[in-house]
């Protein structure tokens, strides 16, 4: 099912650019991970428009099509109003669906609003603590190449050694022209750059282990029924995030993906995409 193209202006002038997948159905919002876009969700939003849901999969401030914020610093309270301004446009609770830095906005959005946001919130590879390492791991990608790229070609191969664990095909896929074309803008200089602010690494990237206390605060008051969705290859999150986490949320469910890493929804898609259909069901 291809997508629709929308946007909403945010309570601070920003545009968030938001793929429309359905007509109707229930409402899920689909938040990426930090330097991902709406791109990430494609073949899950596709896949859950035609179960019968009404799929926005958004690009966050800063990221993909959405807006900057043109040198004012990032705070993860912006992003939290942009999760409350994207659920209070639905008639009914929307279930959040957030991968990573995605799903840490979606949990505090609904810890710290009276009442909540969401009938249900889906944690993808993401806890309130992680593993620094991993982290570590995508921040360097971020912050290589600060130049831009000359050809597309220079991006792709970036691209093919960061998921050297996914098969030819995959990487074939994920670096096409077409794909990248989405990924990369154009500098003034003519080079091609990712398509996320800079300006998020040294505002978000760096500083968000300042947030701890609030996110583990933001998960023992969860109410909502909470499906964590890991990888088994994960380097952001490990056996023993997952069960702090767990410890603060006991009614949470939670389901491994063996072989996929921190990207679990590219990883292995076909099973993402089952264990979060099966969880969505309760909810009609």
């Amino acid at each position: 099912m291809a997508a629709r193209p929308s946007a909403i202006t945010t309570h601070d002038g920003l545009r968030l650019h938001i793929d429309v997948y359905g007509q109707a159905g229930r409402t899920l919002l689909l938040s990426h991970g930090f330097g991902q876009s709406r791109l990430a969700w494609e073949r899950s939003a596709a896949s859950l428009a035609d179960q019968g849901y009404h799929c926005l999969a958004v690009d966050g401030r800063g990221h993909g099509l959405s807006g900057w914020n043109q040198g004012a610093r990032y705070q993860m309270d912006q992003f939290v109003g942009d999760a409350r301004q994207l659920a209070a446009r639905e008639a009914r609770k929307p279930i959040w669906v957030g991968a990573s830095m995605g799903g840490l906005i979606g949990m505090v959005a609904e810890a710290e609003t009276a009442g909540g946001l969401f009938e249900a919130l889906v944690l993808v590879d993401v806890t309130p603590r992680w593993e620094a390492d991993g982290v570590g791991r995508i921040l360097e990608f971020m912050r290589a190449h600060p130049e831009g790229f000359a050809t597309l070609d220079e991006a792709r191969a970036a691209v093919a050694q960061y998921l050297a664990h996914r098969s030819e095909a995959e990487r074939d896929e994920r670096s096409s022209t077409e794909r990248l074309s989405r990924m990369l803008v154009s500098m003034p200089n003519g080079r091609l750059r990712w398509h996320w602010d800079p300006q998020l690494l040294d505002d978000l990237g760096e500083r968000m282990d300042e947030h701890f206390a609030r996110l583990n605060a933001a998960a023992a008051r969860l109410k909502l029924p909470v499906l964590l969705v890991s990888g088994g290859r994960s380097d952001v999150v490990s056996d023993s995030t997952i069960e702090e986490f767990m410890r603060l949320v006991p009614h949470a469910e939670h389901q491994q993906i063996a072989d996929a890493t921190h990207m679990v929804v590219g990883d292995d898609n076909t099973r993402f995409t089952a264990a979060i259909a099966h969880f969505l069901k309760r909810f009609p």
